[in-house]
């Protein structure tokens, strides 16, 4: 296809990053009016209850958010008591951030309305659709990070 054919609408990166940017934006202003929660620490916390402690590096790579976003928002947490950061056994210079018992609290307090605003996104899509999406969501996310790790490498 030519390139003067292209057309913005139906390029699958601007695609991808306005529906993400959609449901961010339904989802962090609930969080932020309901629980006062940025989505990058309501992320933090959903990663810190599903995998218990981690180093900020290991966030990193879980959450797909770069270091300054992983930085400010455990700073925030930390700031209001939901996390903690405990000495790395192995690494001085690392530490790991832990969900604190306030901050399993808000999980717990959080977690049904998340639930709920991902079945009303979702709502016009059979369970079928919602699986193939998943899984192609995941395929086209592998396959960036290895075209990712091929340019990285040039």
């Amino acid at each position: 296809m030519p390139y003067s054919k292209l057309s913005l609408d139906n390029y699958l990166p601007y695609r991808l990053s306005v529906a993400s940017n959609a449901v961010s934006g339904l989802i962090s202003t609930a969080y932020d009016s309901l629980y006062g929660l940025k989505i990058p620490e309501w992320r933090l916390i959903w990663v810190l209850n599903e995998d218990g402690p981690s180093t900020q590096q290991a966030l990193v790579k879980r959450t797909g958010m770069d270091k300054v976003t992983i930085s400010r928002a455990a700073q925030a947490l930390a700031k209001r008591r939901l996390i903690t950061r405990a000495p790395h056994e192995h690494d001085g210079r690392s530490h790991h951030l832990i969900l604190t018992p306030e901050g399993q609290r808000l999980f717990n307090d959080v977690a049904p309305s998340a639930v709920e605003f991902e079945k009303e996104v979702l709502a016009n899509l059979s369970a079928e659709e919602i699986e193939l999406m998943k899984d192609l969501l995941r395929r086209i996310e592998d396959a960036a990070l290895k075209t990712q790790g091929r340019s990285g490498s040039r």
